[in-house]
């Protein structure tokens, strides 16, 4: 026979009730009697019935997430979080990938719903923004908080960085080392975040008094072979070379990387760069990245504090939630060349330059 919580309060030295709200999350308990009942859990190998108790309540204190690609480093590292988060609070999470695909992440919601989740997380699926029929078409009547990829014109919960501000930090910090030849390659730009990234580069270019120069935005996708003809085309252009490069995520950046190296140009030496999103194989790359970096584990844990705020406190305010950027600087945005306008070299050392709008 299964342990009953009564044999978990007697190992425990608690009372029923305390399991019982240990258990279900339902009720705060001290710190003390809290890892009491989960050494007694432990020690049992107990097994609460979920579907039992959600009959019981009405509640399965169970949350989901959709992402588009769970291969992409990004979006475990937000997992992360949130699963930190809903576990602090006696909830657990179910994790879906959506394959990038709209017509999955329908299925993944509607597979969600059926679990009777209570709130959900949800990156939206590449190629295509949140349009009000999809929106309507995933029947979202419960709690939805939008991660990274934040739908347009519609009222939703949502938590991401300020995409627009942390591109234009990195192009200024671009053209404070002398660089008037920025070119940036992007993802899909039918992505809003992709968007507002190279909103940021044309912002910080005419901050900086530099014309734009439409041959320099190389639209992409997240296509290997894409990316490297849209790099080596840009980079052997007949007019000459730009002497630097913005990429707008880590998986174009590293693309981009991997292609330009492999026909023989490299960085700082060649040109200068800076991608969006740490590249997980930057301790790989000698000289090292300089990478915008996205407060991923928060992102995820803030996230559940909002979805948790209006699954438990009902109709609000919508509230719109924008983490700060670190640029985090390396030597691949210096230059062999002297291009800094003090006429010193850039000191190569990593430094952390906090934007916080």
């Amino acid at each position: 026979m299964p342990p009953t919580q009564k044999e978990l309060a007697k190992l425990a030295g608690v009372s029923s009730g305390t399991v019982s709200n240990v258990i279900s999350g339902s009720t705060r308990v001290s710190e003390r009697s809290r890892q009491k009942v989960l050494e007694a859990i432990r020690v049992l190998n107990y097994q609460p019935n979920l579907i039992a108790r959600s009959l019981k309540t009405n509640r399965t204190r169970t949350l989901g997430i959709v992402v588009p690609d769970l291969t992409i480093p990004f979006f475990p590292k937000i997992i992360r979080g949130a699963e930190c988060a809903a576990r602090e609070r006696g909830y657990f999470l179910i994790v879906l990938d959506s394959e990038g695909s709209p017509e999955r992440e329908v299925e993944m919601v509607a597979l969600l719903r059926a679990q009777r989740i209570e709130g959900m997380l949800l990156v939206t699926a590449s190629g295509e923004d949140l349009t009000s029929e999809r929106w309507d078409a995933l029947n979202s009547t419960f709690p939805v908080v939008c991660l990274d990829r934040v739908p347009a014109d519609l009222e939703v919960d949502s938590v991401c960085v300020d995409d627009c501000g942390a591109a234009e930090m990195a192009i200024t910090h671009l053209m404070r080392g002398g660089h008037k030849e920025i070119a940036v390659i992007t993802g899909p730009l039918a992505l809003r975040n992709e968007q507002e990234r190279v909103r940021g580069y044309r912002q910080a270019l005419q901050k900086g008094g530099i014309s734009l120069q439409k041959s320099l935005i190389w639209s992409g996708s997240f296509e290997q072979d894409e990316v490297a003809r849209l790099c080596q085309n840009g980079m052997f252009r007949p007019t000459g070379r730009p002497t630097a490069l913005f990429a707008t995520n880590g998986v174009t950046g590293l693309a981009a990387l991997r292609s330009l190296y492999s026909v023989g140009l490299s960085t700082p030496k060649d040109f200068a760069f800076i991608t969006f999103d740490e590249i997980t194989a930057e301790d790989f790359f000698r000289p090292g990245i300089t990478s915008v970096v996205q407060p991923t584990f928060d992102m995820g844990y803030r996230a559940i504090e909002v979805l948790l705020g209006r699954i438990e406190k009902g109709e609000g305010r919508r509230q719109r939630v924008r983490l700060p950027a670190t640029l985090t600087v390396r030597e691949s945005s210096t230059s062999s060349v002297d291009l800094s306008a003090n006429g010193k070299r850039l000191n190569p050392k990593t430094t952390r330059i906090d934007r916080r709008r």
